[in-house]
């Protein structure tokens, strides 16, 4: 691993006075997200001293869960991100003419579908993460259910919408029942101009 990299969590002050998630709930998703850093720094100093003492193999169990348990946290940490990014009071419309706006018609037909299917896949049961991804090879759109964080992700596709649907996102605004509720105020919060940015 070479040299060992911290990373530094990252703070959200402007997503203060979100429609429907409040400042408390934000608040605790934060300390959450701060322990995802905090772990993937720890997993990667432990990892990288294995390996430098020579004990990294495939063999030994403690190297082979620690290793494991880090696409856990890392990924953990990196979608905890991009939900944070793409959010912000009061949102951002989507353009009609932008890029993203385009794709989504050519992937699902019109962005009426898009949304329905995209809320379908956000409020299936379970826990985890609906996320829009781009195919980089022919630019189409899927929405995608992505459980564990790690547990999902498509190889080499680009998230262009992430939504945390673990109930620590909304547990405490909404009971465990209320998803949908949740779900929609998300969208209501959704900052469209940072989804246009990744779509590039």
């Amino acid at each position: 691993m070479g040299d060992v990299k911290k990373y530094e969590a990252r703070t959200w002050n402007d997503l203060k006075g979100l429609e429907g998630i409040s400042d408390n709930q934000l608040a605790n998703h934060f300390k959450l997200y701060q322990g995802y850093v905090k772990n993937t720094n720890g997993l990667t100093e432990r990892l990288s001293a294995m390996t430098k003492e020579g004990k990294a193999a495939g063999l030994d169990p403690v190297y082979a869960e620690l290793t494991r348990r880090f696409g856990f946290e890392y990924n953990g940490m990196v979608l905890h991100e991009y939900y944070f990014d793409n959010m912000r009071p009061g949102g951002s419309p989507l353009g009609t003419g932008g890029k993203l706006s385009q794709e989504i018609d050519r992937s699902f037909g019109s962005y009426d579908q898009f949304l329905a299917d995209f809320k379908a896949v956000a409020t299936m049961r379970g826990v985890g993460w609906a996320i829009t991804f781009r195919n980089p090879t022919n630019g189409w759109l899927s929405n995608h259910w992505v459980s564990e964080h790690q547990d999902g992700n498509i190889a080499g596709f680009e998230p262009i919408l992430v939504l945390d649907i673990w109930e620590h996102a909304f547990v405490g605004d909404y009971a465990p029942t209320e998803r949908p509720k949740y779900v929609d105020a998300f969208m209501k919060n959704l900052h469209w101009d940072q989804c246009e940015k990744r779509i590039g």
